[in-house]
């Protein structure tokens, strides 16, 4: 596992930064219409949204193997199979997407109260911020160890 997280040869994908936080803005947008279209497919079953989740799914899983290997597998890989340095940027990682995905919430959180004291009904929405906040912390460590990424020294 270390060696297919360590491979070199779609390096191209996210050798910048500039190059990275277009992945993230693609993983981003293809999770956002995956899940929304999963989401649509069971509450209200439509061909269309089958066709979507499907179509999304291969170029979303290789959206994710493109943050896995740019990450060196920082998130993937057991904690044995790290070194020193890694670990504690895995603990860095993981303590910034906690805190990112806490202010989501509560930002979540305080809308949801607005919108209900404002008469807004929040039984129809339940289910699809649920799923985004399941989604999004899943995938928050993902997207703060891209973002986080150094860009490699030249060769000399």
């Amino acid at each position: 596992m270390h060696k297919t997280m360590n491979r070199r040869e779609y390096e191209g994908l996210y050798a910048t930064a500039a190059r990275r936080r277009v992945l993230f803005g693609a993983h981003l947008a293809m999770t956002a219409a995956y899940v929304t279209a999963g989401l649509a497919a069971v509450l209200v079953p439509s061909v269309t949204a089958l066709w979507v989740t499907i179509v999304v799914l291969l170029p979303w899983c290789v959206a994710m193997g493109a943050i896995n290997t740019a990450t060196r597998g920082l998130l993937e890989l057991r904690r044995r199979a790290l070194d020193e340095r890694q670990r504690a940027e895995r603990s860095e990682v993981m303590a910034r997407a906690h805190r990112v995905t806490t202010v989501l919430l509560v930002a979540t959180a305080a809308a949801a109260v607005v919108y209900g004291n404002a008469g807004g009904d929040l039984a129809p929405v339940t289910l699809p911020v649920l799923v985004g906040a399941l989604v999004t912390h899943w995938l928050m460590p993902r997207w703060v160890a891209l973002l986080r990424v150094q860009d490699e020294p030249d060769d000399e």
